[in-house]
């Protein structure tokens, strides 16, 4: 062999090398990461007493801050969804179903409704006596029971979501229950919040009990989660609505693909019919490559969007042009990036790594605050929802999730398949 070939062997033998050094550390760092978020999640599980149902506080570390005492040991059911399923990726489907009974007890006994609904958040905490108590607060500054607006609603994506951890344990255990709870809830989606115009489903139910208000928007994102529910349930329900309701979600999230600008809009404004342009959530950029499978190439273009628009540091925020990291949206880019058959930097696995806190819950975000550019509710009167440098589940949880390689969407590994034209 000329000396020529033999340094060209050498030169392609340390790229080799090189490669293989830097897969190993990537493959290391995302190993740590599922075991210390796998073990966060396990730990919050077992801290509620016994084995029975429970629910886990969002925000476990909030004590004595007045400034968001609202969401003081506050279950928010996505957040619960999201650690069910992770819980089952980890390895602890027992407590995953612990969660889902919980849900179970809370449609099967609502304080004022009885069509099965769920509320977007509970009191978090082992459930005694068969209730699942509706979060709150006694506020001494006024002698008045304090309760948010929105935690008492029902917003239409929470409900998906709670459908999606009842098929996860429903594959687990193969107990009819879940599966039946998955598809009474993805019913009350189609009672309540279709429509038509474009058709797709609406945001849910806003407000107290005794004036709870629609809402006419329509979310790309909530639309996403129904789509993949209603495709999921469809594979064990007879039932043919479920195969309609998946259609109308999925047509409406294609609708939303703007092929000139490679992003997914938000969806529509309060009329339910203007499209949303101004704004883009990372989330709704992600998710469609990981509940849609396969996915059309097309789609694998909204990362120039996001590189170019959610981007922050190594990780990404949650809104247009962010003013800081979004720790579970992070998460989410490394799961659609398997999804769509790319790379996950090794960056991006250290940045989520070094979000965990001293419980091992990861901090929501880096910075004290980052703001989403939505409001929570129609009663706000600027876009007062936030992200805070605070322990999360739901960011816990998505980690655990990109990390483990699950996809919450479909209840599978995630993979990357050959896409549609």
């Amino acid at each position: 062999m000329s000396s020529r070939w033999r340094h060209v062997v050498n030169i392609g033998l340390i790229l080799t090398l090189v490669a293989s050094a830097t897969l190993h550390a990537t493959d290391a760092t995302r190993q740590q990461l599922a075991e210390s978020s796998c073990s966060a999640l396990r730990s919050a599980a077992t801290s509620a007493p016994g084995n029975g149902p429970m629910l886990l506080a969002s925000y476990p570390s909030l004590k004595g801050n007045d400034a968001i005492r609202a969401l003081e040991n506050v279950a928010f059911v996505y957040d619960n969804a999201l650690a069910g399923i992770a819980l089952s990726a980890c390895g602890s489907p027992e407590q995953a179903q612990r969660i889902a009974d919980a849900l179970l007890l809370a449609a099967a006994h609502d304080p004022s409704f009885g069509d099965g609904r769920l509320r977007n958040a509970y009191r978090a905490g082992a459930i005694k006596g068969g209730k699942v108590e509706l979060p709150g607060y006694w506020q001494s500054k006024g002698n008045y029971w304090s309760q948010d607006p929105y935690q008492v609603g029902t917003a239409t994506g929470n409900v998906a979501w709670a459908a999606l951890l009842m098929l996860t344990v429903y594959d687990n255990t193969h107990d009819r229950r879940y599966l039946d709870a998955a598809v009474a809830q993805l019913h009350w989606i189609q009672a309540h919040t279709a429509s038509t115009g474009p058709a797709a489903y609406e945001g849910g139910l806003f407000g107290y009990d005794n004036a709870q208000r629609a809402q006419h928007w329509k979310a790309t994102e909530h639309n996403i989660d129904v789509y993949a529910a209603a495709t999921w349930a469809s594979r064990d329900a007879n039932d043919a609505t479920l195969v309609q309701q998946a259609k109308i979600a999925g047509d409406f999230v294609n609708t939303m693909w703007d092929g000139a600008q490679h992003r997914f809009l938000v969806g529509t404004l309060d009329d339910g019919k203007t499209l949303s342009r101004d704004k883009s959530g990372l989330d709704e950029q992600l998710w469609p490559l990981l509940a849609f499978h396969p996915h059309p190439a097309d789609w694998n273009q909204v990362w120039s969007w996001v590189e170019a628009q959610h981007r922050s540091g190594e990780g990404y925020g949650y809104r247009r042009q962010p003013d800081g990291i979004w720790t579970e949206g992070s998460a989410q880019a490394a799961a659609a990036m398997q999804a769509s058959g790319k790379q996950v930097p090794d960056s991006l696995w250290q940045l989520l790594a070094a979000q965990r806190s001293d419980d091992g819950m990861l901090y929501a975000t880096p910075q004290p605050r980052i703001s989403t550019d939505f409001a929570i509710g129609p009663t706000s009167t600027y876009a007062d929802f936030f992200y805070y440098h605070y322990p999360h589940l739901g960011a816990t949880a998505w980690a655990a999730l990109a990390a483990k390689g699950w996809n919450p969407f479909t209840g599978r590994p995630i993979a990357s398949a050959e896409n549609t034209p």
